[in-house]
């Protein structure tokens, strides 16, 4: 029996988000020893931006959904429901909810951020840029989605809040 026979859909999207997360792991890592770590930051932003604006694109075509079709918090809320099953496995230790009407809720759980752990084991927590949850802004500004973020994500929160959690308070007009 073939691989992609023996697995689930959640196995599979758990084994595929792994192998990608590691590449992109390493890729960091060697940015980050070759240039240093504003370098590394800055390329990864960068590189974050552009494959957001490829996979919003791939995901509106894969669920049928044309140009401005998201206009609303339900139609947005719909559409990252069925885009997140697929890239935020479980290993990213992350929770995602709408408590209201336009907003979104992240949270990471004790086992912290999967790219604050790389992170650590490099020893520059404090000097990282967060890189998962600016790939949800830049998934919101290819949508089109004005948005205010509490707290400001800039350099990784975990080292002074001890925990990452968030939201995102989206306007349509």
């Amino acid at each position: 029996m073939n691989l992609i026979n023996r697995l689930d859909k959640k196995e599979l999207s758990e084994l595929l988000s792994k192998c990608w997360m590691t590449h992109d792991g390493m890729w960091f890592y060697n940015c980050f020893l070759e240039l240093g770590i504003d370098k590394a930051n800055k390329i990864n932003k960068l590189a974050i931006r552009s494959l957001a604006a490829i996979e919003i694109k791939r995901f509106k075509k894969a669920l049928g959904i044309k140009e401005n079709e998201i206009k609303t918090f339900e139609d947005f809320k719909n559409f990252f429901t069925s885009i997140s099953e697929i890239l935020i496995p479980e290993f990213m230790n992350v929770n995602w909810s709408f408590p209201e009407n336009n907003i979104m809720h992240w949270e990471f759980n004790d086992k912290k951020c999967f790219a604050y752990n790389g992170m650590k084991m490099l020893d520059v927590t404090d000097k990282y840029e967060c890189g998962p949850i600016y790939r949800i802004e830049c998934w919101l500004n290819g949508l089109g989605i004005n948005y205010d973020i509490t707290p400001m994500i800039g350099k990784c929160i975990s080292p002074n809040e001890g925990k990452c959690s968030g939201n995102f308070r989206l306007n349509f007009s």
